[in-house]
């Protein structure tokens, strides 16, 4: 009989062991669950969207600090920002299935592309250009904020020509301190409010309160210049803020807010509108849909742009010759 009780009492406590065990296992999975819903989310504000040369100088040792070069692969090589990782730009954009130039990758894709860059849901993620590359890194911050990071995600004001004129540390391809990359913990929280679809943009296109804005070259914006295999002319009723106007030509930084909210106000945003950004395929209006959100404006991507567009010949367009169509 003792023996049949002792054996009785291990059998319950085996079963009891392996059920803590079970419970111990689901309540770190639902644990971890939480702590990456805390971190996800939101969007950049006007004070975290921009980071200074000199911020970025004070943080560049925090452990949870990832930074991104955007631009060409030889650039990186020949010299970049010290601990900086390079991100192949066509990692973050794909064709569409429907024919559109430019969309963004299943999460799960950009889950991995990010990850293995050293990103998790507890980084803060700074964007730099290693040159000219304005609406690439704004695109990349922009995938960032879709995946519910936006909220640690920034883009350096200036580009690598600023850091290295201020005398700051940089690396070439063979440095021996070139960064360990350690993949991140990352599981994204996608966000419903950064890229509008067709529908969208139709529902929204002379309601009040809602204001879409072309991101392309006033040229082409008026239907003077037209980009060969494309239509003339702009969405109907569309404003226009271009790309190319949002830095300091001689600086590369961003332009005082005071001159960047007089462009919005001349292109017919009016205080607490909701902003549409679209441009070709949606990579210039990335620079727009960045400092839309900088200057506080809840904004959306128009990622089809006039690519998708102008693919229905019943949709409005004008030109600054033909206001209507």
């Amino acid at each position: 009989m003792g023996g049949s009780y002792a054996t009785a009492g291990a059998d319950t406590i085996g079963r009891e062991s392996h059920m803590n065990i079970r419970k111990a296992a689901a309540l770190a999975l639902f644990l971890a669950g939480a702590a990456a819903a805390a971190t996800c989310g939101g969007h950049g504000t006007r004070e975290s969207l921009f980071v200074s040369t000199q911020w970025l100088a004070d943080h560049i040792k925090d452990a949870n600090l990832v930074v991104l070069a955007v631009g060409e692969k030889a650039d990186y090589d020949a010299g970049h920002i010290a601990g900086s990782v390079f991100i192949e730009y066509g990692s973050v954009g794909v064709k569409g299935e429907s024919g559109l130039m430019l969309e963004l990758p299943p999460m799960d894709k950009l889950a991995e592309v990010f990850s293995k860059l050293g990103v998790g849901n507890d980084s803060r993620v700074v964007v730099y250009r290693l040159k000219d590359w304005l609406t690439q890194a704004a695109r990349t911050i922009l995938t960032l904020d879709a995946m519910g990071l936006g909220n640690n995600a920034a883009m350096l004001d200036g580009s690598l020509a600023t850091w290295k004129e201020e005398g700051r540390a940089t690396s070439g391809a063979t440095s021996k301190d070139a960064p360990v990359v350690q993949p991140g913990k990352l599981t994204p929280c996608p966000q419903s409010d950064v890229i509008a679809d067709l529908d969208f943009v139709k529902a929204h296109l002379h309601r009040a309160g809602v204001r879409i804005l072309d991101a392309r070259d006033p040229k082409v914006y008026s239907g003077e210049t037209v980009r060969t295999g494309m239509a003339p002319g702009h969405i109907q009723g569309a404003g226009n803020v271009h790309y190319n106007g949002l830095l300091d030509e001689k600086t590369g930084k961003l332009k005082p807010v005071e001159e960047l909210q007089a462009k919005f106000r001349d292109a017919g945003v009016k205080p607490g509108d909701r902003v549409v950004t679209y441009c070709f395929i949606g990579q210039q209006a990335s620079a727009l849909y960045l400092v839309s959100r900088y200057l506080g404006y809840d904004t959306r991507l128009y990622d089809g742009s006039w690519d998708e567009w102008t693919k229905h010949p019943e949709l409005p367009t004008e030109t600054a010759a033909n206001q209507k169509k």
